[in-house]
């Protein structure tokens, strides 16, 4: 083995992605919020771009109407040197200063489920242990009301808290000199029957079914609040619940001696309930959307726009270039930042334009594909997959990828995911394919108009598909029905 230093040449292959490149394509992928957001943050940051605002000429009627606008604004403004030197009277009256007087708005914080039983129990006559006790509840309790914990979770979790406490105390008292350190007194500990009583309390709130600890419970409680504890409903949630949600409708008949019909109309009743009742006070606010793309049947035919309205369109700095033409006067280093920020503005409006065409190819080609969905409905959606769409604009499926992540369009059938338009394809005896979206429309449809009394089981919506042409396998069937929650032929049966 030699040791030392030595050179040698050699020829090899390596890809380096530009960092532009990587933010480019970061602006593919994000949707229209995020990238105002990102766009505001480059004008901050970047001195070469600035809003391009609309030039409107304006006719010497509006000139007038501005300039008589503008000096009846100025009468109006309050005089604040007058005001500070000489007080209200001189710089104007006090009631046209409150009038002008501008608030700014502030966001309210929102009240949700746990600051409605709160407020409920702040109107009880609770003992202080009781408050502690239930506080530790509310800090169980989920979004959807169910208690997401046993009682002797919160047992041992409001006694550990006990506990904590006296000892905190008994470190900070001053212990004279022989006295012995005191202990927690077994008083001080809450028993199992304290929490099962505050379990108790807790239940009879509002929203009925609150602080349930499963589906059982809830609609037991929910029976019980409209005073409905002696119906054939409530023995059914009661004494028979298993049963009850396996739809045995004739082993539930011959249990409590009545006919089938009339168990079935009994379990109906069940559907007044709310299985979840927290929500209605949950405090997560509406998710709005902002399409991205805005597809428009005009005189016939279907047009793509861009809806960019509210993104700020961004040009080079007029003023800054004038700055960057004299080049005398500035530093290496001045030089070198200036033609940094230049060259990064051009880029940065020529990566908007270079989406916005991106994002106009993939949906035209989306809109030309998918043309008897927009015209008949989903059953008429074509399989599409990113790939073919690549190779028809020309770009990597990559790319077509980012496109349409988290993108949305607003058609003449609704405000769409962009990923809503790409699935699977299912052979047809015709040699076409067939989408597996619409395959689950199908399938949705067919399930909806059978007979209640003879429900479809999924080898007989097999044969339906096969005289439609569509070959299907009975398990795929079955995972399309899962996936809409469709229950099984035995448990959709009415008698």
């Amino acid at each position: 083995m030699k040791t030392g230093l030595s050179q040698h040449t050699g020829l090899r292959q390596e890809l380096r992605v530009n960092p532009r490149l990587y933010q480019a394509m970061d602006m593919l992928y994000m949707p229209m919020m995020d990238l105002q957001q990102h766009l505001k943050q480059e004008l901050l940051a970047n001195p070469f771009l600035e809003l391009l605002e609309p030039e409107e000429e304006e006719t010497p009627e509006e000139k007038t109407a501005e300039q008589e606008k503008e000096k009846a604004e100025k009468e109006d403004e309050v005089d604040w040197e007058e005001i500070l030197l000489n007080g209200f009277e001189v710089g104007g009256t006090r009631e046209q200063f409150e009038q002008q007087e501008y608030i700014e708005p502030v966001s309210v914080e929102t009240r949700d489920l746990i600051d409605h039983l709160r407020d409920q129990l702040q109107l009880l006559d609770l003992t202080p242990r009781q408050r502690l006790l239930s506080e530790e509840f509310l800090g169980n309790i989920m979004d959807d009301g169910y208690l997401g914990s046993t009682l002797e979770e919160i047992h041992g979790s409001v006694n550990q808290l006990v506990t904590t406490h006296f000892a905190e105390s008994t470190e900070d008292d001053e212990l004279e000199e022989g006295e012995e350190a005191r202990t927690v007194p077994d008083a001080a500990l809450y028993s199992l029957a304290e929490v099962e009583e505050m379990l108790g309390i807790m239940q009879r709130l509002d929203p009925a079914g609150i602080c349930a600890r499963d589906l059982r419970e809830c609609l037991l409680l929910q029976l019980a609040d409209q005073g409905d504890t002696s119906s054939l409903t409530y023995r059914l949630v009661s004494d028979a619940f298993p049963d009850l949600i396996a739809h045995r409708w004739n082993d539930l008949a011959k249990r409590f001696g009545v006919e089938p019909a009339q168990v079935q109309a009994a379990a109906d009743e069940l559907a007044r309930f709310d299985p979840k009742p927290g929500l209605r006070h949950s405090s997560h606010g509406d998710g709005y959307i902002i399409p991205d793309l805005i597809v428009d049947k005009i005189d016939g035919r279907y047009h793509v726009f861009l809806n960019d309205t509210g993104m700020p369109r961004l040009r080079l700095s007029r003023s800054y270039q004038e700055v960057a033409r004299d080049k005398k006067k500035m530093t290496p280093e001045n030089r070198e930042f200036i033609a940094s920020k230049m060259n990064s503005a051009n880029w940065m409006i020529q990566a908007i334009e270079q989406r916005r065409q991106t994002m106009l190819k993939v949906m035209n080609f989306i809109v030309d594909r998918q043309r008897e969905f927009f015209e008949k409905g989903i059953e008429y959606l074509r399989p599409l997959t990113l790939r073919e769409v690549a190779e028809v604009i020309n770009m990597h499926e990559s790319t077509v990828s980012r496109v349409t992540n988290e993108k949305y369009v607003q058609t003449p059938r609704g405000v769409l995911p962009l990923k809503f338009f790409f699935s699977s394809a299912l052979s047809t005896s015709s040699g076409e394919d067939a989408s597996a979206r619409s395959i689950r429309a199908k399938l949705e449809k067919m399930v909806s108009e059978e007979s209640s009394a003879k429900p479809l089981t999924d080898q007989q919506i097999v044969h339906l598909f096969q005289e439609q042409g569509i070959q299907i396998a009975r398990r795929t069937v079955a995972k399309y029905r899962d996936q809409l929650g469709i229950l099984p032929a035995r448990m959709r049966k009415r008698v």
